[in-house]
C-alpha cells in the first residue's frame, strides 16, 4: 500500500473541511463504498489543524440509548497519519478505542479500515445489528459511531461527510446535503444520531402534522415495502400526531433492514431503524411494525425533547448511565400503545392485553427485587444487561400506572400524555433537565404525592398495584392459582367516579369547570 494519498483524495478532503466565514472548520471523511472487498469500510479523514490537545484519535465505547458497552475500536484494522506532504505520521495505539499521533500538529489526514461489525466474531459484547454496520453486494448500513471517530477535544466539531457508492442505490438517512453534496452535521453527536441505509431499496413518503415522513427499506428478496409499511403505519403516525398536537420535528426518516436476522430498533432524533425477519407481508407483520414502530417514533419526545444532562453531553469514551431510562423507554413504550388505545386503533381489551403480556414477563422472566433505577444505573454492566429488557415490560407497566394516578389527583384534567408535553415545551432539545432533581419537578408540576410513587416503584422495587390501580377505572384483574395474571375483566356499569376516571384514561377528558 502506497504511504502517499492520490492528489484527488487530498483535495476533496480540503474541499470538505473548509469552513465558511465566520465558522469553524469542518472535519472532513471520505468513506468509498464503491469498494466492498473484505467487509471493511475504508475510510479517509481530512483532521488539519490539530494540536497536543487533539493528539488521541477516539472511536466510540458506546452510543446514546444503546446501553451496551461497544468498544468500537476492536474493528479498526489499519490506522495510519500522514502530513501534507503525503508522508507518514506514527502512531500508537494506547488503548482498545484509542490511536495516538506522535505529531499531532503535522497530521493532516487519516487514513484506517474498520470491519463490518454483523459479521466480525468478537469474544464479547457483540454489538446489536440495529446499532451497527454491515456491507453486502446489493446494500450497506451505516451506524456512524461505528464506522467514524474523532479527535479529542473536537467532538463539538462540525462535520461533513462525503459517500461514494454505486449508481442506482437509494439513499436514506437524516442528514441533510450541503451544496457540494456531501452529508453535514453540525457535531460529532449529530453524526452518530443519523444512521444510513443504502442499496437497493424501496422508499414511500407521507406528512405527519405537517412534518413530512420518509421510509426506506431494504428486503433481501423483496418480500416487503416501503409502500406496505406505510399502509400499516400510517394510521398510527397520524394518530401520534394528535397525540402531540404537533411533532416536535422538522423531518422523520424510518430505515428498515428484512433479512434472516430479528434484531430490533434502535431510536434516533430525527430517524428510527430497524433489523426484522423477513417473511411475507401479512396483517400481522403490518401490526407487529406498527407497534415497534410507535415505540421508537415517540423517541422525538423522550430523550429528545426531554433528557437529563447525561443524554445531552454525551460521553463516548466512558458510558454513564441515567437513573431515568424509566423515562426514555418505559414510558416511550406505554405511550407507543397508549397512543392507538386513545385513537381508537386498539380496543380497551386489546389493550389490556398487552398489559396482561408484560405482566407475565415481568414475573417470569425477570428479578423482581431489581429497581427501575437499579435497572438503569447498571445497564452497562453483564448483570444489568439480563435485567435490561424488563424496561419495556415492568417499565411500561409502572408508566401505565402512573397516567392512571396523576388522572386520578387532578380529576382526570392531567394525565401522563399531558405531563409530558409540557415537560417537552418547558426544556425541549436546547435544555436538559437536572439529573438528581427531576422528580423535584415532577412533583411541583403535579401533586407532591408523586414522590411516593416514585420512592415505591422506580426508585424501590416494590409490587406494583396493577389490581389497585386498574380498579380504578372499574377494571378487575383476574389472577389464575399461581398468582400469574390471566385477563381484565372490563365492569360494563361501573360507579359515576370509576367511569368518569376510565374516560380521562380513554383520552375523553372532562369539561372545564364553568
Amino acid at each position: 500500500m502506497s504511504a502517499r494519498l492520490p492528489f484527488a483524495t487530498l483535495a476533496l478532503l480540503t474541499a470538505l473541511a473548509g469552513p465558511a466565514a465566520g465558522q469553524q472548520s469542518a472535519l472532513g471523511y471520505a468513506i468509498d463504498l464503491n469498494d466492498r472487498a473484505d467487509d471493511s469500510f475504508k475510510v479517509t479523514a481530512w483532521v488539519g489543524g490539530l494540536t497536543d490537545a487533539n493528539a488521541i484519535y477516539q472511536f466510540a465505547a458506546t452510543a446514546p440509548g444503546t446501553y451496551q458497552v461497544m468498544d468500537i475500536g476492536r474493528y479498526v484494522r489499519r490506522f495510519e497519519a500522514f502530513d501534507a506532504a503525503g508522508r507518514a505520521v506514527p502512531v500508537e495505539r494506547v488503548s482498545v478505542n484509542q490511536w495516538k499521533l506522535s505529531d499531532p500538529a503535522r497530521v493532516r489526514t487519516l487514513r484506517y479500515a474498520i470491519s463490518e461489525t454483523w459479521d466480525t466474531p468478537v469474544d464479547q459484547h457483540q454489538v446489536y445489528l440495529m446499532c451497527g454496520t454491515s456491507i453486502e453486494r446489493d446494500h450497506v448500513l451505516i451506524n456512524p459511531h461505528a464506522v467514524i471517530g474523532y479527535p479529542s477535544g473536537m467532538q463539538a466539531r462540525p462535520i461533513r461527510l462525503r459517500l461514494a457508492y454505486p449508481a442506482g442505490w437509494k439513499l436514506g438517512t437524516p442528514l441533510e446535503r450541503d451544496r457540494s453534496g456531501a452529508y453535514r452535521a453540525e457535531d460529532f453527536d449529530q453524526l452518530v444520531d443519523s444512521p444510513i441505509l443504502l442499496g437497493r431499496l424501496t422508499e414511500a413518503r407521507t406528512r405527519v402534522t405537517g412534518v413530512p415522513v420518509e421510509i426506506y427499506t431494504y428486503s433481501h428478496t423483496g418480500k416487503i415495502r416501503s409502500s406496505q409499511l406505510l399502509g400499516a403505519m400510517d394510521d398510527m403516525l397520524q394518530a401520534a400526531g394528535r397525540f402531540l398536537g404537533k411533532l416536535p420535528v422538522d423531518r422523520y426518516t424510518f430505515l428498515y433492514h428484512f433479512d434472516e436476522r430479528p434484531a430490533g430498533a434502535w431510536e434516533h432524533s430525527l430517524s428510527s431503524e430497524y433489523v426484522l425477519q423477513e417473511s411475507e407481508f401479512t396483517d400481522s407483520v403490518g401490526r407487529y411494525v406498527k407497534d415497534i414502530a410507535a415505540h421508537e417514533f415517540f423517541h422525538i419526545v423522550t430523550p429528545l425533547n426531554i433528557h437529563s444532562e447525561i443524554i445531552e453531553h454525551f460521553n463516548f469514551v466512558t458510558p454513564v448511565p441515567s437513573q431515568h431510562l424509566w423515562l426514555y423507554e418505559g414510558t416511550t413504550e406505554w405511550a407507543a400503545h397508549a397512543i392507538q388505545l386513545r385513537a381508537g386503533l386498539k380496543t380497551p381489551d386489546q389493550y389490556l392485553a398487552k398489559v396482561i403480556e408484560k405482566m407475565r414477563i415481568d414475573r417470569a422472566k425477570y428479578d423482581s427485587t431489581w429497581s427501575l433505577r437499579e435497572l438503569a444505573l447498571t445497564s452497562y454492566s453483564d448483570s444489568g444487561q439480563a435485567q435490561y429488557g424488563n424496561i419495556y415490560m415492568r417499565g411500561a407497566l409502572t408508566a401505565g400506572l402512573l397516567d392512571i394516578r396523576l388522572l386520578e389527583l387532578s380529576g382526570g384534567r392531567q394525565g401522563l400524555q399531558d405531563l409530558i408535553l409540557e415537560l417537552a415545551h418547558r426544556f425541549g432539545k436546547r435544555r436538559a433537565f437536572p439529573e438528581s432533581t427531576f422528580v423535584d419537578t415532577l412533583a411541583a408540576m403535579t401533586s407532591p404525592e408523586i414522590r411516593d410513587f416514585f420512592t415505591r416503584y422506580v426508585w424501590d422495587s416494590q409490587r406494583l398495584p396493577i389490581a389497585e390501580y386498574y380498579g380504578k377505572l372499574g377494571i378487575r384483574l383476574i389472577e389464575g392459582q399461581d398468582g400469574m395474571p390471566e385477563r381484565f375483566e372490563v365492569d360494563s356499569a361501573p360507579p359515576p367516579e370509576q367511569r368518569a376516571l376510565r374516560d380521562a384514561w380513554l383520552g375523553r377528558k372532562p369539561r372545564p369547570a364553568s
